[in-house]
């Protein structure tokens, strides 16, 4: 019997060891949402300009309980970063597009030149809504007109009207702190309605009235600006101050129901003109290529899903929780079932600016213009950033819009 038990020890020491060495599964919590700084700050704010109370609606969150994690990120400091303005908010608007864009495009002018710049993104998205305007009447009512755009917007808008410095175009009014596109765009949404309703068809005039509206809420942009001594249209600004090439910038995404290494439309309702210039590449390509990116001084403008349980506003993090699906499984069929199902959403873009590799895997620093990111208050490190890891990428971020230098190799991989 003693000889049998003697013999028995390394098997239940093996299995004790199995045992302990199971993955910790993630537990999710159900909190109250507790005021935070879209409604302590934006909202304030709103309410004193507008004189006026509006009216909270608090639903619980569902998200991971970071007490039963095991580490993650708590700092800014623990991440290699590269050049970045300091975030700044988009108010009350879905204008995130343009925040995080416009902030890769500062990055690449300083990578580029060396200049410390801050680039104004009102005025970007007043010429989005002109186009958007414009789409709506060319295409008799059949486009989405709405806040929300996708990244390569800002190349386009680039290309067609340049840029302004921020001091040139805030698209604030006088006494006014946040961004508030509320009542604005549902003006103009109703206007096009009536426009669509009675077939009253005339650009020119359709696109007077949507500029009017905007001039209203965000006053008149600039035809010319003052730098350095010089009166620059806003396309000289962008050419001879900024030195961007837009031709030098491309989208690349991983959508596995259509042809890899082509071109294809990222198909969601704020690619509204149909954009179908996104290079499609295997998800073990466009991970590749962040993680390179950020290591080599590149940034890149990121977009994808944020209402997920894994990815917490309170604690600034974005993970994928074992219980939605474990880190080994994430892969391009668990991706695509989520996209194409509607679990990941276009919600939101931000700017990846830097990283933090632990235990064989990345964290990326997220800079972001939304509220959630701020509810850590003012005066912490952390203010306007997202710890995000690689999981979360992989399964969630559905486009990255980069420099083409960091991808040359890649791009030789596509057909003409």
């Amino acid at each position: 019997m003693k000889k049998i038990l003697l013999l028995m020890l390394p098997v239940i020491a093996a299995i004790s060891g199995v045992v302990a060495q199971a993955p910790k599964k993630d537990v999710l919590e159900v909190r109250p949402n507790k005021p935070g700084f879209y409604d302590m700050d934006i909202m304030k704010g709103v309410e004193e300009f507008e004189e006026q109370k509006v009216p909270k609606k608090q639903k619980p969150l569902y998200k991971i309980d970071v007490n039963k994690m095991g580490w993650y990120p708590k700092s800014v400091d623990e991440f290699s970063t590269w050049w970045k303005n300091n975030p700044i908010s988009q108010g009350n608007t879905s204008t995130c597009w343009s925040y995080s864009t416009t902030s890769y495009f500062e990055t690449e002018v300083y990578r580029q030149t060396g200049q410390a710049v801050k680039i104004s993104e009102m005025f970007t998205t007043y010429w989005e809504y002109v186009e958007k305007a414009r789409g709506f009447v060319r295409q008799r009512g059949t486009t989405l007109f709405d806040e929300g755009s996708e990244g390569n917007a800002v190349v386009r808008i680039y290309k067609m009207y340049g840029a302004v410095p921020l001091e040139s175009y805030s698209g604030l009014l006088p006494g006014q702190t946040y961004h508030n596109h509320e009542k604005m765009a549902a003006e103009m949404k109703a206007y096009l309605q009536s426009v669509k309703a009675m077939n009253a068809w005339n650009e020119e005039e359709v696109i007077g009235t949507i500029k009017s509206i905007m001039h209203h809420y965000m006053g008149v942009p600039p035809a010319t600006v003052k730098v350095n001594g010089k009166d620059l249209t806003p396309k000289k600004y962008l050419s001879d101050v900024l030195k961007l090439n837009m031709e030098d910038y491309v989208d690349i995404t991983s959508i596995m129901t259509k042809p890899y290494w082509t071109k294809v439309e990222y198909e969601v309702p704020d690619n509204w003109w149909h954009d179908s210039s996104y290079y499609n590449v295997p998800l073990e390509d466009y991970m590749a290529v962040i993680k390179l990116a950020v290591r080599k001084g590149f940034t890149t403008m990121i977009g994808g899903d944020v209402s997920e349980p894994g990815f917490d506003p309170w604690n600034q993090i974005a993970v994928v929780p074992s219980f939605d699906i474990p880190s080994e499984y994430i892969d391009e069929s668990a991706r695509m079932i989520r996209f194409a199902n509607g679990s990941t959403t276009d919600d939101h873009g931000m700017h990846l600016v830097g990283y933090l590799e632990k235990d064989g895997k990345d964290w990326y620093l997220v800079k972001d213009s939304g509220s959630g990111s701020r509810n850590c208050g003012k005066e912490s490190k952390n203010f306007g950033f997202y710890f995000m890891h690689e999981d979360y990428v992989k399964l969630k971020m559905m486009g990255i819009l980069i420099h083409r230098d960091i991808v040359k190799d890649l791009l030789k991989k596509f057909k003409a």
